[in-house]
């Protein structure tokens, strides 16, 4: 996250009620609750685990054991039971 002086992005008026709760301190703005993004969307994370999730399934309905699966992926068999039976 880059850091915005708020004298540069704030009318005069904003930043003096801005001052009154915090004055020369740093504040963290949220976006707004429609604009926020999901875990993993910026790093990809989230559409990899997806994919290799996917991937997973399609194993196990062509036969891979849950022990194959988790040799191949290096997941628990937990894991892969968890993968497996939600997705269906």
């Amino acid at each position: 996250m880059k850091y915005v002086n708020a004298d540069t992005i704030f009318p005069k008026e904003l930043l003096k009620e801005i001052q009154k709760y915090v004055n020369g301190g740093m504040v963290y703005v949220p976006r707004a609750e429609g604009l926020r993004k999901k875990w993993g969307e910026n790093s990809g994370s989230r559409k990899y685990l997806i994919l290799r999730n996917d991937e997973i399934c399609q194993k196990f309905s062509n036969g891979v054991t849950i022990d194959q699966l988790s040799d191949r992926f290096g997941l628990s068999s937990d894991s892969i039971k968890k993968i497996v039976y939600s997705n269906k």
